[in-house]
């Protein structure tokens, strides 16, 4: 007899599978989903580390040290170091952020200094810190202005000839 009190036959148990990254159609990979949550009611002080992503609507003070997205929502306020993969922070975070891309949205507010490799901030969003970028570019060497003297320069005028010279016209009064 099934759950539903229906007649047939039990099924097998399902075996669960890991799921892997997908390609989106852009060639970037898919990011992986929120698995954990700190709700707009919650106040944790501590180290909070973890290997899935994580989205923060209430108060947290410590450190957050996690390997997927952190997702830092307006009602959020974060007093914290942080180490994520991808950080999006459109409420208030006063701390130092490690991470390979950072977004600050409108309504974010960033009070620390920020290591990372992708920066975007939107218009309106509030940033008072450095930023390192951990790339290893150099700035572009500045060449001297190429000389604009003409290739074929006209030859000089001989002493005692004159040039372009119109005679005047004398106007009778």
């Amino acid at each position: 007899m099934s759950w539903l009190g229906g007649k047939g036959k039990p099924k097998e148990p399902v075996t669960p599978v890991a799921k892997q990254p997908t390609i989106t159609g852009g060639g970037r990979m898919a990011q992986p989903a929120i698995e954990s949550t700190i709700g707009a009611n919650t106040h944790i002080k501590g180290d909070i580390q973890g290997d899935g992503g994580l989205r923060i609507d209430g108060v947290i003070e410590g450190t957050v040290e996690i390997t997927g997205n952190l997702v830092i929502t307006e009602s959020a306020k974060v007093r914290a170091e942080i180490k994520a993969n991808n950080v999006s922070i459109a409420g208030a975070v006063q701390g130092n952020v490690i991470a390979n891309r950072v977004e600050i949205a409108d309504t974010g507010r960033v009070w620390g200094d920020m290591t990372i490799k992708s920066l975007l901030i939107n218009e309106g969003a509030y940033l008072r810190g450095q930023t390192f970028m951990s790339q290893d570019l150099q700035p572009p060497k500045l060449e001297p202005p190429k000389s604009t003297k003409p290739s074929n320069p006209l030859p000089a005028p001989q002493a005692g000839t004159v040039v372009d010279v119109m005679p005047e016209e004398k106007k009778d009064k």
